[in-house]
Order: C-alpha cells, then sequence, then structure tokens
C-alpha cells in the first residue's frame, strides 16, 4: 500500500508534546478529546522498542508492541488516535530507527526523531541533543528513515548558540526530505525556568520553508488562548505544548480548562478502558494534584497501588 508521505498537515495544529511517561495511550486519548490536533508519545528508545511484538488486543480493541522478555507493553495505539499519533524515537543508528520504523509505520501517522532532549541518558547514548553536534549522522537517520518508510518523518531539536547556526541546521535536516521539523525555543543548556526566545523562532521561520512546530512556551499557559498567542509570537507553522498539557490537559479546550476532578475522573476512566500501569497512572495524576498531593486525599491516592484502589 503506498501512503502520501505528506496526508499529516503540520500547519496551524495544536500539538501534545512528547514528555516522559506522560505520553500515553489514556492521555493521549484525553488531549484529542479536549481539542489537540495532533498527539506524541513518549520518547521510545529503538533498543528497546525494536525487540518488541506486536499484538493485536482485542478486549481493549488496542494495538500493543510487547516485550517479549517480561511481557511488558512498551507502545500502545487504538483506532481513537489513528492518523494522529506521532511515534517519538530516541536512536542514535540509523539501521536501529529504521527496524522499528517498519515495525511501528502501519500504526501510526509519523514518525519523529528526538534530538532535542538535553538528559544526561540520552546525551550519554549519543541520543537527543548529541545528535545537534553530529549534523550527518542526524540527516543519516532521518535521510535513511525517509527514503524506507511510508510515513512522514519529522525530528525535532533545540535552539543552537546563534540563530544563524540554527537556521543553516535546519536548512540542512530539510534536505533529507523530513516533512516538518519541531524547534524548542531554548538552547540545550537552558531549562524550563529559563525564559524561552521565540524571537528565535520568528527569525527562523523567514530563512527556511520546512513547516515549523515550535515549542517551550508551557510556563506561560494557562488557556487555550495563551497556546495560540505564542505560537503568532514565534511565527511558527504549528505549536507543541508539554508542561502545561501535563499539569492540565484540558488547556487544549477553547471552552476553557476543566476542573481539576473532572479532569481526573475522565483520566482514571481513559486508564482503566486502556489498563495502564497503575504506576504511570499514579505518575500523571499526581502532575495534575500538584501541592494537593499533601492534603488528607491526595495522600490516600498515593497510598494506592492498583487501579481499582485509585478508581
Amino acid at each position: 500500500m503506498t501512503i502520501d508521505k505528506n496526508k499529516l498537515d503540520y500547519k496551524n495544529k495544536i500539538i501534545l508534546a512528547p514528555m516522559v511517561r506522560v505520553g500515553t495511550l489514556p492521555m493521549r486519548i484525553l488531549a484529542l478529546e479536549c481539542g489537540a490536533d495532533i498527539v506524541y508519545s513518549e520518547e521510545l528508545i529503538d533498543l528497546k522498542l525494536g525487540k518488541c511484538v506486536r499484538k493485536e488486543n482485542p478486549v481493549l480493541g488496542t494495538v500493543d508492541f510487547v516485550d517479549p522478555c517480561d511481557g511488558s507493553v512498551i507502545f500502545k495505539t487504538c483506532d481513537i488516535e489513528k492518523g494522529k499519533v506521532v511515534l517519538q524515537l530516541g536512536t542514535a543508528c540509523h539501521e536501529r530507527a529504521l527496524a522499528v520504523g517498519k515495525l511501528v509505520q502501519n500504526d501510526i501517522a509519523a514518525l519523529d526523531i528526538n534530538m532535542g532532549c538535553p538528559k544526561e541518558f540520552s546525551v550519554k547514548g549519543g541520543m537527543g541533543v548529541a545528535l545537534l553536534g553530529q549534523p550527518e549522522k542526524a540527516k543519516k537517520i532521518l535521510r535513511t528513515l525517509v527514503e524506507n518508510l511510508k510515513i512522514p518523518v519529522t525530528c525535532k531539536i533545540r535552539l543552537l548558540p546563534t540563530v544563524e547556526a540554527t537556521i543553516k541546521l535546519v536548512n540542512d535536516l530539510a534536505t533529507t526530505g523530513i516533512a516538518a521539523i519541531g524547534i524548542h525555543a531554548r538552547t540545550r543548556y537552558e531549562r524550563p525556568n529559563h525564559r524561552p526566545h521565540p524571537e528565535a523562532i520568528r527569525e527562523i521561520m523567514k530563512a527556511v520553508e520546512i513547516p515549523v512546530i515550535c515549542n517551550g512556551g508551557s510556563k506561560g499557559f494557562e488557556l487555550f488562548e495563551d497556546i495560540e498567542k505564542f505560537r503568532e509570537e514565534c511565527g511558527a507553522d504549528s505549536v507543541m505544548v508539554a508542561r502545561a498539557a501535563q499539569l492540565n490537559v484540558s488547556i487544549f479546550r477553547k471552552e476553557g480548562v476543566l476542573p481539576m476532578d473532572d479532569l481526573i475522573k475522565k483520566y482514571l476512566k481513559l486508564c482503566v478502558d486502556y489498563d495502564n500501569t497503575p504506576s504511570n497512572t499514579k505518575y500523571c495524576v499526581q502532575s495534575i494534584l500538584q501541592d494537593q498531593q499533601e492534603t488528607p486525599r491526595g495522600r490516600k491516592f498515593l497510598n494506592c497501588q492498583t487501579l481499582q484502589q485509585i478508581w
């Protein structure tokens, strides 16, 4: 079957950003229900995903990629997010990346390569921002995927020390045929407490032709309108939301955010429906609860060990 590699439109989209332990199936579905156009999985590592076995789960109505060693589900998807879910891959090897791409390409809308994670685990493995210092290697990974997969391929980077250097990198990566590029509006060594640089992305937009997805403004997001304001400040084609969505995924609602209790109930129902792990469920609810974890109800929740107890 031939698929148009540009089928996934990256113009004027509001996107759930890839977030470790957050971008699992229940949260992605809830993001779509709240108004997100595209949802990214959490970053998954090629060595882990590449050894998985694809299995269809008729009970849950999901497609599961299962680790044959311990039976754990590394990635799970379903028809609700068909054509809207992008799997983000952590990789430093074009061959391993391609093996994963071929394994998952019939079940995802696009494959994204993480070139923006500054965490030690990624950098030591030659992944994430480590690839920004090895553009030829990064291009080889992307070109291998573009030339051999039937779905769009993208990547996500951070700003380099200068706008000029970032423009050169983006145009270099674009020669591989990628469908879009995500740009976190901070440099490798900046963290969420540092202000983002939407002005840098605006300058980049003047010099590149590839669709650009801006990221990094979550600290200032309280309502849906703030998301669009950041996109306009960046002049980008689309915008992806990370931390603000982790705290309250209903920020994607144009009608306004949901009360915390309503949000948690919706999320927990999806966790039960799709048999999410208790540990992952607790992690995400803790993010929503924030300082309310220290209340009597919050402490009772933290003592729960199963989905039944949580529910």
